[in-house]
């Protein structure tokens, strides 16, 4: 029997959190994937470091999953699907649950979560951590294998993952588009979940979020074009020049060095969290930091800052505080901190709220404050790492799998998903199941096998 533990992240949009049990002979062997934070429960932005605050006062707020029905369980495996918050931030506080159990994920990913492990000041994790390559299969337990198939999302080397069970393989989305003109190269692995498809999946879970869409998702390639629509014209007559966007959004990032080089103009990154993403992906070969510079301490800010308004022209700034996050770079500017924004400068949103209320009240009164200081705002140069309902029935129809278990989302998110199953020829509770936090879902396996 295949079980899947929807722990968290069915009833809201961040803490993602799902376990997939195999049970044969009454001994269940459980995997684990993604452990994450949901950020607007405990008012932080990006920059701040999770890892100083407790656990408990965690997961009183519902910032982090509760994964007590996994405590009495064998759990074999713990597997990241790729490096955003809402998906690993919550690993120093849940990993030490399970002492010694591996954790898995691409070399961004992982590296990604040992600097939140290493920042972690409640808790010793011991857990070995691995690096794995796209197409490699690791054999976790006597009856699991886990895959990572390569996929494409706002962040790099985000992966689906495939757990391999005597009774089937179950295929878990994590976050991805079908993005086919990524300008950092990356591309889904169309031939691998075309060859799953083949072989049978068993269960399919998969994410939620933009299902409602009745569109395919752009690649970013759009966005890139968006931005230098604006930043190489109608930018070149601006003085100063403000951008924000995803601290994790590699190739947003690497546009905007591009766009500033070509401007001849200075790339200047001003955040923890935007220093810390790009130290990484540099690490990895993953980023071209050319001609661009990044700064983290509070000091470094300060300074970069007063430098940069004294020759506005001659820089780009990058900052955190696209949601309107309380402490993040951009609100403390336009709370008249840090430094004196106004008519002279323009600000450029390259990203999308995040849907959920807190977010669209926080970035209102951002708009508002930069809109009374006399701020240029430039709006949605962005587009969104997220599937849309047309990228879903793509992969529905080249997967056929018997089951469908919706995730990631707000409750009318997978209730939107089971809707395109529906059109697919599936029907709910029959092989669409949709789920809530910290139920289970039992999927029947081989006849004699319980």
């Amino acid at each position: 029997m295949i079980r899947i533990y929807t722990i968290s992240g069915y009833e809201e949009v961040g803490k993602n959190m799902t376990a997939v049990g195999y049970t044969n002979g009454g001994r269940e062997e459980v995997v684990i994937i993604d452990m994450g934070i949901r950020l607007d429960r405990v008012l932080i932005h990006e920059d701040v470091n999770i890892q100083e605050f407790p656990a408990k006062e965690l997961q009183k707020l519902g910032a982090i999953p509760d994964d007590s029905i996994l405590r009495d369980k064998k759990v074999v495996a713990i597997v990241l699907t790729h490096g955003h918050l809402d998906h690993i931030g919550a690993i120093g506080k849940l990993a030490p649950h399970y002492p010694d159990v591996p954790v898995y994920g691409t070399p961004y990913t992982v590296k990604l979560a040992k600097s939140e492990v290493k920042s972690e000041k409640y808790f010793e994790v011991k857990n070995p951590m691995y690096e794995t390559a796209f197409g490699e299969i690791v054999q976790v337990s006597e009856n699991i294998a886990i895959e990572f198939i390569g996929a494409t999302h706002s962040i790099p080397q985000a992966s689906m993952i495939a757990v391999h069970t005597p009774d089937g393989t179950v295929l878990h989305t994590g976050d991805f588009k079908f993005d086919n003109n990524s300008p950092l190269g990356e591309s889904p692995d169309y031939k691998r979940l075309k060859e799953l498809g083949k072989e049978g999946v068993k269960v399919l879970i998969a994410e939620s979020t933009r299902v409602a869409e009745p569109t395919k998702t752009p690649s970013e390639a759009v966005a890139q074009m968006l931005l230098e629509d604006f930043f190489l014209y109608e930018g070149r007559e601006a003085d100063g020049l403000i951008a924000t966007t995803f601290a994790s959004h590699i190739a947003r990032l690497q546009e905007l060095i591009w766009i500033a080089n070509r401007m001849g103009r200075q790339a200047v990154f001003v955040g923890r969290s935007l220093a810390k993403y790009t130290g990484i992906a540099k690490q990895l070969g993953l980023i071209k930091m050319k001609g661009a510079r990044a700064v983290r301490s509070p000091n470094a800010i300060k300074k970069v800052l007063a430098e940069v308004s004294q020759a506005r022209e001659n820089y780009l700034l990058v900052v955190t505080g696209h949601q309107g996050e309380p402490g993040a770079v951009l609100t403390r500017m336009a709370n008249g901190e840090l430094y004196d924004i106004g008519k002279r400068d323009t600000v450029v949103f390259s990203a999308g709220t995040i849907p959920n209320p807190l977010n669209r009240a926080q970035r209102y009164v951002l708009e508002t404050k930069l809109r009374m200081r006399g701020v240029r705002m430039i709006k949605d140069l962005h587009v969104s790492g997220h599937a849309s309902r047309e990228d879903h029935r793509y992969l529905l129809r080249m997967l056929n799998p018997e089951n469908i278990v919706p995730a990631h989302g707000e409750f009318r998110m997978l209730t939107h998903y089971a809707e395109l199953a529906e059109e697919e020829g599936y029907m709910i509770g029959r092989d669409v199941f949709v789920s809530r936090n910290g139920y289970t879902v039992e999927i029947p396996g081989k006849e004699g096998q319980s």
